[in-house]
């Protein structure tokens, strides 16, 4: 039991890690949309995403140190830090890997907002979406409990509410782009 306690670390901390990125994810959809709660104070509801998103930072840390310390995988440093060193599906890996570099972008450039241009940290941010992407894929390829019903259920929940949401953001983002195109007309 005490052998296998780096590998359940390993699967519980990439289960966490996906599904608090999930919840980061879908919650700064709505936090961008006109789909927040009226009532409900701005600063809680941002405070709620940033803790999630560095919940999920966090629970990252948690799968990849866990990963490297586990003896049944034999996963080194190369292997968790640079995409394809890996000799166990090397492709799946992959997608992780670049997924953790987007997180950590995405993760430091919110700590230093206040001292970043809007725009440069809006360019980072959005790169959530492609994080979100990657770990998705990371999961669907890499773990092994991505087989259960569950997690297939909660993959393709997420995916539909994710892409719903940002349906409705682009479709927000349009129309207040064209009203100011018509305003300057």
């Amino acid at each position: 039991m005490v052998r296998q306690l780096w590998w359940y670390s390993a699967r519980a901390g990439g289960l966490v890690a996906w599904a608090l990125l999930t919840a980061s994810v879908l919650w700064g959809l709505v936090l961008s949309t006109k789909l927040r709660p009226p009532r409900v104070r701005p600063a809680w509801t941002l405070d709620l995403h940033r803790y999630l998103g560095g919940l999920a930072s966090i629970f990252v840390a948690v799968h990849v140190v866990s990963i490297v310390l586990d003896s049944y995988t034999h996963f080194g440093l190369s292997d968790v830090l640079v995409p394809f060193a890996s000799t166990w599906h090397p492709v799946a890996v992959a997608w992780g890997i670049v997924g953790m570099y987007l997180l950590a972008a995405v993760e430091l450039t919110s700590l230093a907002r206040r001292t970043l241009p809007p725009r440069v940290w809006r360019r980072v941010h959005v790169l959530a979406f492609p994080l979100w992407g990657l770990a998705t894929v990371h999961f669907l390829t890499a773990g092994t409990d991505a087989r259960t019903s569950i997690a297939r259920a909660a993959v393709i929940g997420s995916s539909g509410l994710v892409c719903a949401l940002t349906a409705v953001r682009v479709d927000e983002t349009l129309a207040r782009r064209e009203r100011s195109a018509t305003l300057v007309d």
